[in-house]
């Protein structure tokens, strides 16, 4: 597996991949990602000054997810949110996601003090996976959330 920065040709294929994930977790609803308005052209949406996206691909090149990282609140707080992190089920278990989350935190790490997301509960394995990368659940979402369907929130300092 290879990760790579997010290109313009690669917009239809991850969010096939992120609406895939979604229906799989039952979060093909409002309030979530599922209605993101950049989700048809993330390229463009990521193509901001500390904002970047990753996609991870097979031996094979094709996409099998990716993730993102973008500002969270105002410029003082100084907080990112990790987004978009959704992986197809044949990539699950091979290691990538910590890849794609090593490189997604180093490049937060130069940019943030803190590191922002959000989920849903029924994504059990995701929850394991950030709180065994050193994310601390939250009771409630941050000022400033849009996504009011997710029901997870954690943090991790950076």
């Amino acid at each position: 597996m290879r990760i790579r920065l997010l290109e313009a040709d690669d917009n239809r294929a991850i969010e096939a991949i992120i609406r895939q994930c979604l229906i799989e977790f039952g979060g093909n609803r409002a309030g979530l990602a599922w209605e993101d308005e950049s989700l048809s052209h993330l390229s463009d949406f990521y193509d901001q000054e500390g904002r970047t996206y990753w996609v991870a691909e097979d031996a094979n090149g094709k996409i099998v997810g990716g993730c993102g990282i973008a500002e969270f609140g105002s410029a003082e707080e100084r907080i990112c949110e990790l987004q978009k992190m959704y992986l197809l089920p044949e990539a699950r278990g091979t290691g990538i996601a910590a890849e794609l989350l090593q490189t997604a935190l180093r490049f937060a790490e130069q940019r943030y003090q803190a590191c922002y997301l959000e989920t849903l509960q029924d994504m059990k394995a995701a929850n394991r996976f950030y709180e065994k990368n050193g994310f601390r659940r939250l009771e409630a979402p941050l000022s400033g959330s849009v996504h009011f369907a997710c029901d997870a929130w954690y943090i991790r300092d950076l």
